[in-house]
């Protein structure tokens, strides 16, 4: 079954809301294996609409609209449904004592526009709004189904929970599943021509997707049997980590902090961290998982010459030497956040964020990062295009990942 998303709202189109509707939706619908092709955004206009319901009847089974269904003259979503497949709009009386007793016990004035909202195509399935005034419906009509739907995502999606994908469950034989495989220190180009065979498959499907600061490989499959699809989906997976390898931080949800904090917590190791150019992301990323404070102790931001000395004792001798964006100022300023605090791992970032700061020699995006666990301490220096916030992510990603790999003992130079 192919299925089309039409977002009606001219405010979608100005940018002044985020269509969180058609994402919803369309994760919904794969998991019932209907593939989704096409999703189009259209302003409060009738004519616009009436195009997009000829477009999209001619190429899906499944069409979706959102929005367009309130009482004011521009939602007019329900109506033009109707005009397009020579429907008739008839009144529901049941929708209109439910909106009269809605206004009632929330003690509004009830408009006569609002009873708009109990007209519906004949024959349509009512799908009633437990969260707002605006029920949906559901029309099969020349071999099409046709869902409406309000526009909120409040009203929405327990609209299509509870109503709309137990009906659309017994139309599709089939389900899709996806595993979403995540990496680190290489880039989307080269991930790309390592599984380079395994991107011709159509079933299933691997696709590469870059953001956030890593790159992702989207294994999905489908089948009329999720046994079936698990097993597609594993050997899959299985043939990107003999490719990949180390290269592969986590799956899904997982995050290299989540990632990193799990490691940790299993090996009852601490950690503290010392931050010049990103000012403290390293820490926030870090205790933005819960259950943090059992494994990391201390953070500190040392974004000054002077900070680096007083309160790390980083040597004056080394700054004025090497310059506080070297790799001995970030050895440094590791072992010592270590040994103040006591805690197994120090974690260091000096480096220039930019946008201005840079010279010939040492570049904006020029960052140093320093791991010290025992008598060892490991430096990894990166060069990092883009703006301020770019460098900033990437240089705590690399930190992050630099743990990783000592606590799964790979190899840290990469």
């Amino acid at each position: 079954m192919k299925c089309e998303i039409i977002s009606v709202g001219t405010e979608l189109l100005l940018g002044q809301i985020t269509n969180t509707d058609s994402k919803f939706i369309s994760e919904m619908l794969t998991t019932l294996g209907i593939d989704v092709y096409f999703q189009t955004n259209v302003g409060d206009n009738k004519n616009r609409l009436l195009e997009c319901l000829k477009i999209a009847s001619d190429r899906s089974d499944l069409i979706i609209l959102t929005g367009g269904l309130g009482p004011t003259i521009d939602d007019l979503t329900k109506e033009t449904v109707a005009e397009f497949f020579a429907l008739k709009l008839v009144e529901d009386i049941d929708t209109k004592l439910k909106i009269q007793s809605y206004f009632k016990k929330s003690k509004r004035n009830l408009t006569q526009n609002n009873y708009k909202q109990a007209l519906f195509p004949e024959g349509a399935k009512i799908l009633p709004n437990d969260n707002g005034t605006a029920p949906g419906c559901i029309i099969e009509k020349n071999n099409k189904v046709v869902v409406v739907l309000p526009g909120p995502p409040s009203e929405l999606i327990p609209m299509f929970k509870n109503h709309v994908y137990p009906y659309l469950k017994l139309l599709s034989n089939k389900i899709i599943v996806s595993k979403v495989i995540k990496i680190f220190g290489i880039g989307e180009s080269q991930v790309d021509e390592m599984v380079s065979k395994l991107l011709i498959s159509q079933n299933p499907t691997v696709a590469p997707l870059i953001g956030n600061g890593f790159v992702t490989l989207r294994i999905t499959a489908k089948s009329d049997d999720p046994l079936k699809a698990k097993e597609m989906i594993d050997e899959y997976e299985k043939n990107i980590r003999d490719l990949l390898g180390e290269y592969i931080f986590g799956v899904d949800d997982d995050t290299l902090e989540s990632v990193v904090l799990n490691l940790l917590k299993t090996k009852h190791l601490t950690i503290s961290t010392a931050e010049s150019c990103t000012g403290g992301l390293l820490s926030e990323k870090i205790t933005s998982i819960p259950g943090a404070s059992e494994v990391f102790k201390f953070g500190v931001v040392t974004y000054s010459n002077e900070s680096k000395e007083e309160i790390l004792g980083v040597s004056k001798n080394t700054i004025t030497e090497y310059g506080a964006v070297s790799e001995e100022t970030a050895r440094e300023m590791a072992i010592n956040v270590k040994n103040i605090v006591k805690t197994d791992y120090g974690l260091s970032i000096t480096g220039i964020a930019g946008p201005s700061g840079g010279t010939i020699t040492k570049p904006v995006g020029l960052v140093y990062i320093g791991l010290a666990y025992e008598d060892t301490t490991y430096i990894k220096k990166i060069i990092s295009n883009g703006n301020r916030d770019k460098i900033r992510l990437n240089s705590a990603m690399y930190a992050l990942d630099m743990l990783r790999r000592h606590l799964n003992g790979l190899k840290i130079d990469y």
